[in-house]
């Protein structure tokens, strides 16, 4: 009596089994490229970009390859002739902390002054210029301002919940302007998976739940779309400090 061929089911299984650990060991892999392989790009694209700006106000004669082929007399074939990457971006750093320098000083401040006077009285130039000001003061600058923490509000409408970052409370106009005789509190509010771009609201206090968790987590929370979610530091800490009870009375 002829019964079902059993030795037949491995081989199915093993096949699974191969294209199953290649596909994992392929998803491990493009987790740990990918990002390097973006940041390399990303990095040598601005590289690239910064040195094509920079080089063209460089006399010829004066580029890394035109040095080395003459400290070293190569000439025709043998002259180099390798794009060294980078120099431009020094030369553009010691120049921009040469002009803060200058800046900082008298002249430099009443050069500025003149400057921005003239800009003034061109109608279309000023407002691009005051704008992109606006964004290098607020992005460069030095002092220490950061959002305060991570909340939750309800948006866009009630009963959908929306994390987002107190920034400081409202003041000014807009504190005196808006109904509410509690707290209004500044309130960006992020969108995925872009977080440069969002809104900006102005709640009351009340109606703003603020999170245990950091900002950096918050921020990788909306990156990822809400794939990556923190830790819950309470939870964590309260499970080591009865790990630590347990073993103390043992």
């Amino acid at each position: 009596m002829n019964g079902p061929d059993h030795h037949d089911d491995p081989a199915p299984r093993r096949r699974g089994g191969i294209l199953t650990a290649f596909r994992n060991n392929f998803l491990a892999g493009l987790v740990v490229i990918a990002p390097i392989g973006m940041t390399f790009w990303l990095v040598t694209t601005v590289l690239g970009w910064v040195d094509g700006v920079v080089w063209p106000f460089i006399p010829q004669s004066y580029h890394p390859q035109e040095l080395i082929n003459r400290f070293f007399g190569l000439e025709g074939a043998d002259a180099v002739t390798i794009n060294v990457r980078g120099v431009g971006v020094i030369l553009f750093l010691a120049f921009t902390v040469v002009v803060g320098w200058i800046a900082k000083g008298l002249i430099g401040r009443s050069f500025i002054r003149w400057g921005e006077g003239l800009v003034e009285r061109m109608p279309i130039v000023r407002s691009v210029y005051g704008g992109v000001k606006q964004i290098a003061e607020t992005v460069f600058s030095q002092s220490e301002t950061s959002f305060d923490r991570a909340c939750l509000v309800e948006y866009p409408r009630p009963g959908l919940w929306a994390v987002g970052f107190v920034s400081t409370s409202a003041k000014g106009e807009i504190a005196q302007k808006v109904p509410r005789d509690d707290e209004v509190m500044t309130v960006f509010l992020p969108t995925t998976p872009n977080p440069t771009s969002g809104f900006l609201l102005f709640v009351p206090k009340a109606d703003v739940i603020p999170l245990d968790m950091s900002v950096e987590d918050a921020a990788k929370l909306v990156i990822s779309a809400g794939l990556v979610y923190p830790a819950d530091k309470k939870a964590a800490k309260a499970k080591a400090e009865a790990a630590a009870k347990a073993a103390k009375q043992e």
